[in-house]
């Protein structure tokens, strides 16, 4: 019962922490510098399970695409208007290679690597911001996930008092970190919060702001309808430079 006890109390230490870590509140609004519709897109972590759906779908709307990833055999998409690049989001000059040209990134950064400490995510994503500030593109909408920030705790309690801090403390800490640099930048930022993730169909309906997700109940969304709700953000203003969770 001790040990329950003790545990209880780490999971509800690290929900505290992590609403500290990760972006609180609205960025004070400033003009947009884009006026154009984009119409070449950056996709980060493409052959992750949202990415792949954020390829194919940008794909389906008209974009033309470009994929940075460190194995293209993964991806499995073939199109005209697909380039596929092979590089590390750890290193720079793979980024930087990938962005010239592009008009919006899309982050969908993930891994497995949950036991242990990493900062594959915010590294990463220094990189990627460093790199459009090198050549001008402004929009940048990334996946990061509900329970962080002011959405602490809206995972619903199994992943509150469970997984997140049995399983993916590290996973957290760095998205967090991955957040207040991207809040921090100049950059037209959106960030997206799902709840846990699922490979069901695209349903198209969704609740998406600031206050979704439940302190009870486990939430869940699909990856489809995530990567249809980051796509809309490239070109909608609503949620810029703040963070949303959808579910």
């Amino acid at each position: 019962m001790k040990i329950l006890l003790l545990f209880i109390l780490y999971a509800i230490a690290l929900s505290a922490s992590l609403a500290r870590a990760g972006f609180r509140s609205r960025v004070k609004a400033s003009p947009r510098i884009s006026q154009k519709r984009p119409t070449r897109l950056l996709i980060v972590g493409a052959t992750g399970g949202t990415g792949r759906q954020l390829v194919a779908q940008a794909l389906e709307r008209g974009y033309t695409v470009t994929a940075l990833v460190r194995n293209p055999a993964k991806l499995k998409i073939e199109h005209s208007q697909l380039t596929v690049i092979q590089g590390d989001v750890l290193e720079y000059d793979s980024v930087e290679a990938a962005m010239r040209g592009q008009e919006a990134v899309l982050c969908a950064l993930g891994h497995k690597r949950y036991f242990y400490p990493t900062r594959i995510l915010s590294e990463g994503t220094q990189n990627i911001l460093r790199a459009m500030e090198t050549h001008g593109v402004q929009r940048l909408v990334c996946e990061t996930s509900l329970g962080i920030g002011n959405s602490a705790g809206r995972m619903g309690l199994y992943y509150t008092l469970f997984v997140i801090p049995l399983i993916l403390p590290f996973y957290f800490w760095d998205k967090a970190r991955q957040e207040k640099l991207i809040a921090a930048s100049e950059v037209e930022w959106v960030i997206v919060r799902p709840g846990v993730l699922t490979n069901r169909a695209k349903r198209g309906t969704y609740r998406h702001g600031p206050n979704v997700g439940n302190f009870i109940w486990t939430v869940n969304i699909s990856r489809s309808d995530v990567a249809e709700f980051m796509l809309d953000q490239v070109t909608n203003d609503t949620y810029l430079r703040t963070a949303t969770g959808v579910c």
